[in-house]
């Protein structure tokens, strides 16, 4: 019998296959969220109160999640982390920007300011795939913002929030959350921006990028805006903040996408917070790497137990084990998306392990693992 033959017995399936790394798992509630808005929200004027109210709890439950300090604001538009990358070359960065590069989405934002013609050379300090670069570490003289990713989608490995010089006043921390938002620590005092996608640990649709921005970050935005520097409308930050203090967008949202995060949000909070999720993710990253240092072939691929993703879990296998055949007979099996991420080119698996993934379900997919290695 081949791999892809093989049937997994129903009680070593999790309750719900949907372990990928963003589009991720999204809770029955969620899709409820949506139904419930169907006639009220849905279909309406996003300048009304409806959406508007929408987006201000949205706004409001992030401030709770994340214990914003005084100043620092909920700002949020259309595009994604890949239109924030090329909105902050535009609108956050005043000359030159520092950059810890350490796997394909952190490289990313580097090669973003690299293309701008109006901005110095950017700094970059790079890290091998599967490690996590150390910002105090990292070449950032002259800088005026120094970014990195909370955590590296592509590879498993995080980068805690840090301010790496805090009595440089005028560098900005930048932090990258897309992944790590909502289920890794953050003690928002030591970001400026820390700017996040929906679809990872809120479990909901793309094609929105909410951050929390310090008033250092605010004034920069002012200033550079304030400024001769050409600004496309779109990508406008000044205008991304002045709308959201109205709880707006620029252009018309995905009000499904807003309902289905609300809801997420609201259930965070409900059920301990920051701390809470940190605790659902720890738990499961812990069942996933204690698995993989016991299986004979396989093993994290981070290599150092305090940079592996809480959120992201990364697992090599020995060349006798062909990860994609694994992937394969689990993905015709109804566990989804367990695949590695395409460029890294490793005989791997990546699991996402958001706040929503229960951990029973991560027990189940072990097992599953396991299964499929004992039967080839």
């Amino acid at each position: 019998m081949s791999n892809s033959e093989l049937v997994l017995p129903a009680d070593i399936l999790p309750s719900d296959g949907r372990f990928g790394c963003g589009p991720s798992k999204v809770r029955p509630a969620q899709i409820e969220a949506i139904t419930a808005g169907a006639d009220t929200i849905i279909g309406t004027s996003h300048r009304k109160p409806a959406v508007k109210n929408l987006v201000g709890s949205i706004r409001e439950g992030l401030s709770e999640l994340f214990s914003l300090p005084e100043g620092y604001e909920i700002v949020l538009s259309l595009g994604g982390a890949t239109a924030f990358w090329d909105a902050a070359t535009f609108g956050l960065i005043e000359k030159k920007s520092a950059h810890l590069s350490f796997g394909e989405f952190s490289s990313k934002f580097a090669k973003s300011a690299a293309a701008a013609p109006w901005l110095d050379a950017p700094l970059v300090t790079e890290a091998e795939v599967g490690t996590a670069p150390d910002p105090k570490a990292a070449d950032a003289e002259g800088a005026d913002i120094i970014a990195w990713a909370h955590n590296e989608t592509s590879t498993g490995a995080m980068v805690p929030v840090t301010r790496p010089h805090p009595d440089n006043a005028e560098q900005l921390v930048v932090i990258d959350a897309t992944s790590g938002a909502g289920g890794l620590p953050v003690d928002m005092p030591d970001a400026d921006v820390y700017y996040f996608s929906p679809q990872k640990c809120f479990a909901s649709d793309g094609g929105l990028w909410l951050a929390a921005m310090s008033p250092a970050a605010l004034e920069r935005i002012e200033k550079i805006n304030s400024s001769d520097r050409f600004i496309p409308a779109f990508l406008n930050l000044q205008t991304a903040v002045d709308n959201s203090r109205k709880n707006q967008t620029y252009n018309t949202p995905a009000v499904a996408t807003l309902l289905m995060l609300e809801n997420q949000v609201q259930w965070m909070n409900a059920n301990g917070g920051l701390d809470g999720m940190v605790k659902r993710t720890t738990e499961n990253s812990s069942i996933l790497y204690n698995w993989a240092e016991a299986r004979p072939e396989a093993t994290p691929f981070v290599a150092e137990p305090s940079e592996r993703s809480l959120v992201v879990g990364t697992i090599d296998f020995e060349d006798s084990v062909d990860a994609a055949a694994v992937a394969a007979t689990l993905r015709a099996n109804g566990i989804l998306d367990v695949e590695p991420y395409r460029k890294l080119g490793r005989n791997q698996l990546r699991v996402g392990l958001f706040p929503a993934i229960d951990s029973a379900d991560v027990t189940k997919l072990i097992k599953a693992i396991d299964y499929v290695l004992d039967n080839r």
